[in-house]
Formats: structure tokens, C-alpha cells, sequence
């Protein structure tokens, strides 16, 4: 959604890391800049003046003056504004302590708010709490089935039933009560448009039930359409927060970014794509991160943390950096880096990768094509890559659908992927050995050989999070120089 601002941002500042002394007239024509790609991006004029004064109160104070590198500091205030314009900081779900937790859901008809139902049901029982799902929307033929097909994928009971509206979300909370469930997520019926009739009937379920949490479902990609429908919904409910819907689309991102600042709701979760797990909890940090191009570690590490076991991934950490990770390795790695989203998506959350990177389109089904290729290759093939010849190769091509120039091509980015990986090894080898040595007098840093151990860091919250080995994909893109560019990027970020 925010490719093309992050991409005039990172022109931004490109410029600004160029001088290495700012002007007010440097910083006057960087937010003249930064205002023309937020209205171009569709934010709200209003957020746009609101947003370029705070940057250019700090960017011209003392903050800036006295730092050592004026445009890395301008660009941290650029990144902290921007953060408080989507929100500041991530919503934190409190539960009933007289259960059930109860969650009404609202919002106008196409907005997906029906499946985002079922997918925050999904979110609550990876929470470990036991939701009811409840279909109050008795207007919209099929909702209520469609409701029971989400019910049945996420393993949540769905109740319904044909009276009115307020009579089953009233029944349903009593229901929830009776069989020990702890949360009732209430779907509400939408309509094409905001009209009396529909405020009318969610303002009634809302007394009826005394919701702890009101979410209005917006789709991001209708832009400030998608704050005037919020402001409608808020002056009626009273909102707790707003769940926007497709932020994997290729809108401008303006409601995202006007959202909390004209409604004064937060953002509380994000649809980042069609399938059920496609659906996390907004963070507001991370994601003016991504749009800075500046990646998103912590939500990839969750990402990988939910879909790697610990102990595999400890040791396709260690056979990475030793240069003994092999094809069948690297089978079983790229088919769980499939359960974890859309490629492109986890690409753009790597930090420190070049804009030529960033920017490439990898197509989901690449994978399906590699795989078919290492699983015709036999054991010993996988093992020794290197042991691939001509007629090898042919039969490889053969036997997956391919030919034989994309199997080559396969086998030498692996084999330079190897490499690489083993020449970060060594770079921790090398780092550590100089830190035992000491530098220009300074105390001497224990360090070691680096492992899939040492990878271990702390998150935010003060627990510890670790990596897990993701290959890039995509590999038929990158030559020899693109992998060296890489390791260079790599060994940067490292230091």
C-alpha cells in the first residue's frame, strides 16, 4: 500500500544524507517535499500541516543543531511524528473481569467486516481465550452462513439464530455465559451507504449488550472516504478503535495515516491479505518504519516464532552459518516461509536492504516452481549440488516442469547463498577475535564464534525473540554482485 511514499521518502532522504551540514533552507525543502508525498499519498490536509509543523519545530531546534549527523536526526523525528500520526502506540486489549469480554463489530456493507470478524476470532483464540462468534446481521442474505463457514475454519461456535438483531446478541452473550466462553464477538449488519435505519439498529445492540470493545471495519483502499465513515460511526458508538482491511492493496495509504488524528480513534488491527492469519494488531511504530523503508524486524520475527519450532530453527541457523545447509534444508525452510505471508511482504520488512531490493516483484508461485525442482532431484543431488551435470539437469527439468537453464540457475544462487551465509560465520569469527584483541585501548568484548544461540535479542517488550533462518527468495533474480551486495549490507547492519 505505501510502496510509492516509501519510495519518494527514501528520494528524500537520500538527498538529506548527502549534506553534512543542514540549512533551514535544506530543511524547508525536504518537508515542502514530505507535504507534496503525503497529499499525494491521500492524508488529510489537515494531518499533512499538522505533521510538517511538529517535524519543522524539531527539525530547526537543538535536537538537530548539536547532533553529529543532523540528517540521521532529522530522519528519527521524521520517523517519531509520523508514529504519532498513526497512532503512537499499539491498543491493548483488557478482558471483562466478569467474562465475557464482549466486542461489537460495525461497519458499512464490503468491507470485509464479516470475514475480519472471523479472523479477530481466530487472533483471540491464539491469545488463549474462547470466543463465541454471533450473527446479528439477519439482512444481508448468507451472512450468517458465511459466519459458520469462518466459525468452522477457526474452530469458534457461531451463534445464531431468526429473530431480530438485538434479541440474538442479547441471547448470545447469555449463551457465552452458560458455556464458559469468555469472548462474544458480535457481527452487526452493514449497509451501501450510512443511513438513520442502520445507526438506529447497531446503537441498539450496543445498549443491549454494553459492548467492552466497539471496532469499526473500514477498507483502507476507499482513502478519506474511509475517515468520513468513521467519524459517521464514532459520533453515534463511541468507538474503541478502527480495523482497516485490505493494507496488502494498492491504495495510497491516506486513511491509515488521517484516521487517528481526525477521529481520534486508534488503529487497533490491520487485514494485511485474504487468509485468516492474514491479520495482526496495528503497531503504529513498525509501521511508520515500513514506510520509511527502514523494515519491520520485530513483526518478521514474530512472524517466523509462530511458524518455526525453536530447536529446527537453531539448527538450520547453525548449518547456515557453518556452509553445510543443503537443498533438502533449504526445501523444508522455503516451504515454512511459506506459512508465513506473501513473499514481497516479508521482503519489504528486512531492514537495510537497497530500494532495487525492496522494489522487486516476486511472484508467490516462484516457490512452487523451486520446490518441484530440488524434489526431482534424488538425495545424493540435493546433498552435492555440484554433482549436477548436463543429463542430470535435463532429468531434473524433465521431471518438474522446468528447463534445464532454470535448474542451473537454481544450483548456482544456492551455491552462492552458501557462501554468503558462510562468510557472515566468519565475520563473527573475525569480529570477536578483534574484540578480544581490544581496539585503540579500549576494554576488550567477549565474543565467540557466531551461532544460531548468539542470534537471540531483545524485543521491546524485554523478552527475548529469535531469529529464525529465512532464505530470501526469489533467487533466480539475484547474480553473483547482488549477493555480495547483500553480504556488504549484512556486514553494515552487523557492526
Amino acid at each position: 500500500m505505501f510502496q510509492s511514499l516509501t519510495d519518494k521518502f527514501d528520494g528524500i532522504f537520500s538527498k538529506l544524507r548527502n549534506k553534512g551540514v543542514l540549512t533551514e533552507a535544506d530543511i524547508d525543502a525536504a518537508l515542502k517535499e514530505i507535504r507534496i508525498a503525503l497529499l499525494e499519498a491521500d492524508v488529510n490536509i489537515t494531518v499533512v500541516k499538522s505533521l510538517r509543523d511538529r517535524i519543522k519545530v524539531r527539525a530547526l531546534g537543538e535536537e538537530v543543531h548539536k547532533a553529529l549527523n543532523p540528517a540521521q536526526q532529522v530522519i528519527k523525528i521524521v520517523n517519531e511524528e509520523l508514529t504519532e500520526s498513526l497512532g503512537g502506540e499499539t491498543i491493548s486489549i483488557t478482558y471483562n473481569s466478569k467474562p465475557p469480554t464482549v466486542v461489537m463489530m460495525a461497519g458499512l456493507q464490503g468491507s470485509g467486516k464479516t470475514t475480519t470478524t472471523g479472523k479477530l476470532a481466530k487472533w483471540f483464540k491464539s491469545q488463549g481465550r474462547n470466543p463465541l462468534l454471533v450473527g446479528a446481521d439477519l439482512q444481508r442474505p448468507a451472512a450468517v452462513e458465511q459466519l459458520r463457514t469462518l466459525g468452522r475454519q477457526v474452530g469458534v461456535p457461531v451463534f445464531s439464530e431468526n429473530s431480530d438483531p438485538v434479541t440474538v446478541a442479547s441471547k448470545a452473550v447469555e449463551e457465552a455465559r452458560s458455556t464458559g466462553r469468555d469472548v462474544v464477538i458480535v457481527d452487526t449488519a452493514g449497509r451501501l451507504a450510512i443511513d438513520d435505519e442502520l445507526m438506529e439498529q447497531v446503537r441498539q445492540i450496543s445498549e443491549a449488550v454494553s459492548p467492552d470493545y466497539t471496532f469499526l471495519v473500514v477498507d483502507a483502499m476507499t482513502g478519506q472516504d474511509a475517515v468520513t465513515v468513521a467519524e459517521s460511526f464514532n459520533d453515534k458508538l463511541n468507538l474503541d478503535g478502527v480495523i482497516l482491511t485490505k493494507l496488502d492493496g494498492d491504495a495510497r495509504g491516506g486513511a491509515a495515516l488521517s484516521v487517528k488524528e481526525i477521529v481520534g480513534k486508534p488503529i487497533a488491527f490491520a487485514g494485511t491479505g485474504e487468509k485468516l492469519d492474514e491479520f495482526e494488531l496495528f503497531h503504529p511504530d513498525r509501521m511508520a518504519s515500513r514506510i520509511l523503508g527502514m523494515g519491520d524486524m520485530l513483526t518478521l520475527i514474530e512472524k517466523a516464532e509462530q511458524t518455526f519450532e525453536q530447536d529446527e530453527a537453531e539448527a538450520a541457523a547453525q548449518s547456515l552459518m557453518d556452509g553445510t545447509f543443503t537443498l533438502d534444508d533449504f526445501l523444508e525452510q522455503m516451504q515454512q516461509l511459506k506459512k508465513m505471508g506473501s513473499l514481497g511482504g516479508l521482503i519489504k520488512m528486512l531492514p537495510g536492504l537497497p530500494k532495487e531490493m525492496r522494489d522487486v516483484d516476486i511472484d508467490d508461485g516462484e516457490l512452487a516452481r523451486v520446490e518441484a525442482i530440488i524434489k526431482s532431484m534424488t538425495t545424493i543431488e540435493r546433498a552435492e549440488p555440484s554433482l549436477i551435470d548436463a543429463s542430470r539437469r535435463a532429468r531434473i527439468a524433465t521431471g518438474s516442469g522446468t528447463n534445464p537453464s532454470q535448474v542451473s540457475m537454481l544450483v548456482k544462487q544456492f551455491s552462492e547463498m552458501q557462501k554468503m551465509m558462510k562468510r557472515m560465520g566468519g565475520m563473527g569469527t573475525k569480529k570477536a577475535s578483534k574484540a578480544r584483541r581490544g581496539k585503540k585501548g579500549k576494554k576488550a568484548k567477549k565474543g565467540g564464534r557466531v551461532t544460531a544461540k548468539s542470534t537471540a535479542r531483545v524485543s521491546e517488550k524485554g523478552t527475548k525473540v529469535r531469529k529464525a533462518p529465512l532464505m530470501l527468495p526469489g533467487l533466480d533474480r539475484m547474480d553473483a554482485d547482488d549477493f555480495e551486495k547483500l553480504a556488504s549490507e549484512l556486514e553494515e547492519l552487523s557492526e
